[in-house]
């Protein structure tokens, strides 16, 4: 952070990069927390593990399906109103989620309301405007900044909220955190208005243009098959490896601070992300992660789950965990432009939470049927590796269009 704080020749950028990091680390880190009020809420209520992951699978689905719209909003309108909106939705959600008590009550809170919340106050959305107002040189950088600031929120918030629960319950926890996520509201204040692109030569393409051109490509349809991998892993990890360690005999803290240690290691992640698509090839550093990733679930079904072990694991998945949303969002920025990214990238993270809403909810179905996770961790070994293959498949060239004289 003080790398932009000493070379932004206007506040007015500063402001916008201080405030996004805020958004997603609060957005972001709230949302990632929510796995570890699985076992206090379904022992207290009754509810089996299915019920409680599907609503939060709806959750990811709604996120996903919201995206394209918000991220439409934010490129026609910029984004503050539309992040001031959906931070109500998002508070209102997780008050609603505090006084649930059937699976249908959380579903259409945690779940549904929840899920349009999330959307509209995505971190992607703070992470495009943070982009808009860098130029190329800057644009990788702040992208992983941006996805940094997302990690420091779950690193902040998932022992925060196992504090909260410790000493509260988890009705009291809930109300605590739709306080938090209110923040949001002012922080959203200090972002762009305007749709001005710093850097990029003046277009007139419109959106529906813009959305065809993207759809006719087929590494942007990769891209998308790739992110829904993506989706699977993370969002199966984060709902139900806290209650994967306390199924080993682990105490609870196990699982909070393993969280806790995956968003610790992603803030040098993504950092490490955004410098690598900055120096090299975006698709060949996206294979490598998903390579790594296959690598890393084999080593944890194989070796002993001892403490350290696990410690280890959350650590080093950690690294990959989101090293992927600034390699992403910087090969669509690469090939298609910037004008449009909200809106691009919220299409191609509608992939990514098909895959987290399958990711949840089968580890939710599989260990009520089976009475383990074990199938769902070779799942996610076999899609790693797939994900490998797709991206090594991507034609990474900027679009002729963009060379176009007159960037600014």
């Amino acid at each position: 952070m003080t790398y932009f704080i000493l070379h932004s020749r206007h506040s007015k950028t500063l402001f916008v990069l201080i405030a996004g990091c805020i958004i997603a680390s609060i957005g972001f880190g709230v949302r990632a927390s929510l796995g570890l009020f699985l076992n206090p809420m379904t022992l207290e209520l009754g509810l089996d593990r299915q019920t409680f992951a599907l609503a939060l699978a709806i959750q990811n689905l709604l996120w996903g399906c919201m995206l394209p719209v918000a991220g439409a909003f934010a490129d026609r309108y910029g984004p503050r109103w539309v992040i001031a909106g959906g931070t109500f939705a998002y508070a209102l959600g997780l008050v609603g989620m505090a006084f649930s008590t059937t699976g249908l009550a959380l579903q259409l809170t945690a779940g549904i309301l929840m899920g349009i919340g999330i959307a509209f106050t995505a971190f992607s959305l703070a992470m495009a405007a943070m982009a808009k107002v860098v130029g190329p040189e800057k644009r990788s950088l702040v992208l992983g900044l941006g996805t940094a600031a997302g990690s420091a929120g779950q690193v902040f918030f998932s022992p925060l909220g196992f504090g909260f629960i410790s000493a509260f319950g988890w009705h009291s926890a809930l109300l605590m955190l739709s306080m938090v996520v209110m923040l949001m509201v002012g922080c959203a204040s200090f972002l762009p208005t305007d749709a001005n692109v710093k850097g990029e030569a003046e277009t007139d393409q419109k959106l529906h243009e813009a959305i065809v051109e993207a759809v006719h490509h087929h590494g942007f349809l990769l891209l998308g098959l790739g992110f829904f991998v993506c989706g699977f892993q993370i969002a199966f990890i984060t709902v139900h490896f806290p209650s994967y360690i306390s199924d080993l005999g682990l105490p609870g803290h196990v699982g909070a601070f393993c969280i806790s240690l995956v968003g610790l290691f992603n803030i040098a992640g993504s950092f490490l992300a955004g410098i690598a698509g900055q120096k090299w090839s975006k698709k060949l550093s996206l294979a490598s992660l998903y390579f790594a990733r296959a690598i890393l679930v084999i080593g944890l079904i194989l070796l002993p789950n001892t403490e350290l072990n696990l410690y280890i694991f959350s650590g080093l998945m950690g690294l990959l965990w989101l090293a992927t949303v600034p390699l992403t969002t910087g090969l669509i920025t690469q090939v298609f432009g910037v004008k449009y990214i909200a809106t691009l990238f919220g299409l191609v993270f509608l992939s990514h939470q098909l895959g987290s809403f399958l990711g949840v909810w089968l580890g939710g179905y599989i260990f009520d049927t089976t009475n383990s996770y074990d199938m769902v961790w070779w799942l996610c070994i076999a899609l790693g590796l797939i994900a490998t293959l797709l991206h090594l498949l991507i034609d990474e060239d900027p679009l002729p269009r963009l060379f176009q004289p007159g960037a600014t």
